[in-house]
């Protein structure tokens, strides 16, 4: 949800309105959007301002998606300005409701750890490890962040190792481990005279920011378009022009996975799947003037899903449902060799 383009780059408030007003156009699309636009205030600086678009996301609690993360966003955006008790008071609020989402743990554990309540960071980190985890064989990706936060604050406590720091070990992808990426006496170093030791740090400060940027702020993905059955009937039913693209649905799902395989071993990275509605894709066609019998339309308007967030990362993880909709796992169904 944050961006991290540096700050030189980018106007963070000019972002910031025009997600708000893409926010407006699109509203079943507000929550991922009005995020963003919160992050590009919170580096802008506009705290009050980023605090706002929280609250306006929580007044209605009932439509959003992801109610705890907007809160422990929230509760980390408060303390950054001041307000520690408020922020405080959230933060154990997301922790009683035990989310089953991964994010809002680590952003209040994170939170906790940038405050020097390093103890208190670690109890979080491991509540959300042994709710989302225990009993789990491949842990998702999205679940990596838990298991490394909570290895960092246990190396800053010098706690000995158990299993679950063991486990972020194996799952760590740098050529960098854990161990030495989160040893309290790298900020030592930094303020050593020794240019070799000063160099060494830099490279691993280095390896560490790649790794962290390849897992929080991936471009958006090459998406292919998906249209459930009743979705596709529905479209070639009212624009029979579009048969020829979409000769059936059965095609149209062995197309999807063929398209995928085929851009992956071509180096392609960051795939993703956006599932696509008549009624979306005929609002897209009236706002570019177009017919949507209009088979040129079809990768602009996957195009615009994704740009709006709503793209979902291909392949599935390991054990993961497939993309489309059958409810058999991915290896079973169009993951299948």
């Amino acid at each position: 949800m944050r961006p991290d383009t540096p700050a030189e780059n980018v106007d963070h408030n000019a972002e910031a309105a025009r997600l708000e007003r893409t926010a407006g156009l699109y509203p079943e699309d507000a929550e991922a959007l009005l995020l963003r636009a919160a992050a590009h205030l919170e580096l802008a600086g506009a705290r009050p301002a980023a605090s706002t678009l929280y609250d306006r996301l929580l007044s209605s609690p009932a439509s959003l998606e992801h109610p705890h993360l907007v809160r422990s966003l929230k509760a980390a955006n408060l303390w950054e300005y001041g307000h520690e008790a408020e922020a405080r008071a959230i933060i154990d609020g997301v922790r009683a409701e035990a989310p089953r989402d991964p994010a809002p743990w680590v952003i209040v554990a994170e939170a906790l750890e940038a405050h020097d309540e390093l103890e208190a960071a670690q109890e979080t980190f491991t509540e959300g490890v042994r709710l989302l985890l225990t009993d789990v064989a491949e842990p998702p990706y999205s679940t990596h962040p838990l298991l490394y936060g909570r290895h960092r604050v246990r190396r800053m406590l010098g706690v000995a190792h158990d299993e679950w720091d063991r486990l972020a070990d194996a799952l760590h992808p740098s050529a960098v481990s854990l161990d030495e990426l989160h040893d309290p006496k790298r900020v030592w170093s930094l303020g050593s005279d020794n240019p070799a030791e000063l160099t060494a740090e830099i490279n691993r400060l280095r390896a560490e920011l790649g790794a962290y940027r390849e897992a929080l702020s991936r471009p958006f993905p090459v998406a292919v378009l998906h249209w459930p059955e009743p979705e596709l009937t529905e479209l070639l039913g009212a624009y029979p022009t579009l048969a020829e693209e979409y000769p059936s649905h059965a095609t149209h799902l062995s197309t999807i996975e063929t398209s995928l395989r085929e851009l992956a071993s071509s180096g392609t990275p960051n795939l993703g799947i956006v599932t696509g509605t008549v009624p979306s894709y005929e609002a897209f066609a009236a706002s570019e003037a177009s017919s949507p019998g209009e088979v040129s339309l079809l990768p602009q308007y996957a195009t615009t899903l994704a740009a709006r967030g709503r793209a979902v990362q291909w392949p599935p993880q390991r054990g993961a449902v497939c993309w489309c909709g059958s409810g058999r796992g991915y290896g079973g169904c169009h993951g299948a060799e």
